[in-house]
């Protein structure tokens, strides 16, 4: 499988008609469609169902496309770091949750492109299952994660930062007169929680391990998405405590801090 395939092939798949991707990529109509023909006898499996007006992508070929963009991300930033390695330049990949410590990222980023302005940024915001899954791809040089994560088999440091549980909530709620949140305050609320496996765990363990036994309405892998459905009144989000957040959130919303029984 080609390099140059790929590129291809995330072409005909981004304009959806092989004549529209071979003028973009300033190839013959025959050329890429025999490229992507042979792609296909070389893996085994049809990519693409070509229909009268533009073509779509098999369930084979829509799991190419994630990974060919991954595959062709990490040969773009190779290429680039290896070029530019004369200089103290080149692109950095960070992933981080909605935590407060990515303040401290920012200010350390503005340090160090002021002492070398040919280095580059670049944020992914994830939770910790999909930055971990990215280190191990190798597509982002750092992450920043919230606990519980599992670190072990990653070089760590504890950043001086410190985030604490909480439950988002419509200014109506009862709830949001309360300094703070309590486990039995939750049975029977419809709850938003995180897909991040470790912090299920830790949820388990805060709420007795009975988490069957609490209203799990909807998951979230970013606390953004999750608060709009807060605000329509879907239900509550537990969620890292986040000046920024609340910031944003205080004139709709409050964030209001969980402590165990």
């Amino acid at each position: 499988m080609e390099i140059r395939v790929l590129r291809y092939f995330l072409a005909v798949a981004q304009e959806e008609s092989i004549s529209a991707a071979a003028q973009l990529l300033h190839l013959s109509q025959p050329t890429l469609s025999r490229q992507l023909k042979e792609l296909e006898e070389e893996l085994g499996i049809i990519l693409f169902i070509r229909g009268n007006r533009k073509i779509s992508l098999t369930e084979e070929g829509v799991y190419l496309v994630n990974r060919a963009k991954e595959i062709l991300s990490l040969v773009d930033k190779t290429t680039l770091n290896l070029k530019e390695a004369e200089v103290v330049s080149g692109d950095i990949y960070i992933g981080g949750g909605e935590s407060k410590a990515m303040r401290l990222i920012a200010k350390i980023s503005k340090e160090l492109m002021n002492e070398y302005p040919e280095v580059r940024i670049h944020l992914y915001s994830g939770n910790a299952d999909e930055l971990a899954e990215k280190l191990d791809n190798g597509l982002l040089d750092f992450g920043i994660v919230i606990d519980p994560a599992d670190k072990q088999k990653y070089d760590a440091i504890r950043l001086p930062n410190r985030d604490v549980w909480g439950l988002l909530m419509k200014d109506n709620s009862s709830l949001a007169k309360k300094d703070v949140i309590v486990s039995s305050d939750l049975k029977g609320l419809p709850l938003i929680v995180s897909r991040q496996t470790h912090v299920a765990n830790e949820l388990s363990n805060w709420l007795g391990n009975n988490l069957e036994q609490y209203n799990i309405v909807a998951t979230y892998n970013l606390l953004y998405n999750a608060s709009l459905l807060v605000s329509e009144g879907v239900g509550y989000a537990l969620c890292s405590y986040s000046f920024t957040l609340q910031w944003n959130m205080k004139r709709i919303e409050r964030l209001e801090p969980i402590r165990k029984q």
